[in-house]
């Protein structure tokens, strides 16, 4: 597997609109986007800063991913994505390598995207997002 490049970092906020505030703020411009993922009970918010995207996720139910997360270790960095060109053959080099993934097979993210999650305890401690479709 060849990442192309980050295509975003995932911060959690336990309230969206008060995150974009304050990024729209330290980052010196606006939010481009806001989504609702239902399948993932998430709701996002997109920046653009050079070529780097950074995305606040903010849980849209109790028993969300992201608000799991926030309970157990408070708002902040939840993950790094990084964009692959084919998703399907990088999640299968990274199994066969050893890699514990999250998802076996892509699924639908924000920005019309197939994501797939590989598991921290095999990344360091590290969430990785990989993405394709872009």
């Amino acid at each position: 597997m060849k990442p192309t490049h980050i295509e975003h970092i995932g911060i959690a906020v336990r309230n969206l609109e008060n995150a974009i505030a304050l990024f729209e703020r330290l980052l010196g411009t606006p939010c481009y986007a806001v989504e609702e993922v239902a399948d993932q009970k998430v709701r996002t918010a997109f920046f653009m800063v050079g070529a780097t995207k950074i995305e606040l996720l903010e849980p849209t139910a109790d028993e969300s991913p992201i608000a799991k997360f926030i309970e157990k270790k408070g708002e902040g960095m939840h993950h790094l994505a990084l964009a692959v060109a084919d998703l399907p053959e990088s999640l299968k080099e990274l199994r066969d390598g050893g890699t514990q993934l999250i998802d076996t097979q892509p699924r639908s993210g924000a920005e019309g995207l197939q994501i797939a999650f590989l598991h921290p305890k095999s990344t360091n401690g590290v969430l990785i997002e990989l993405c394709a479709g872009r």
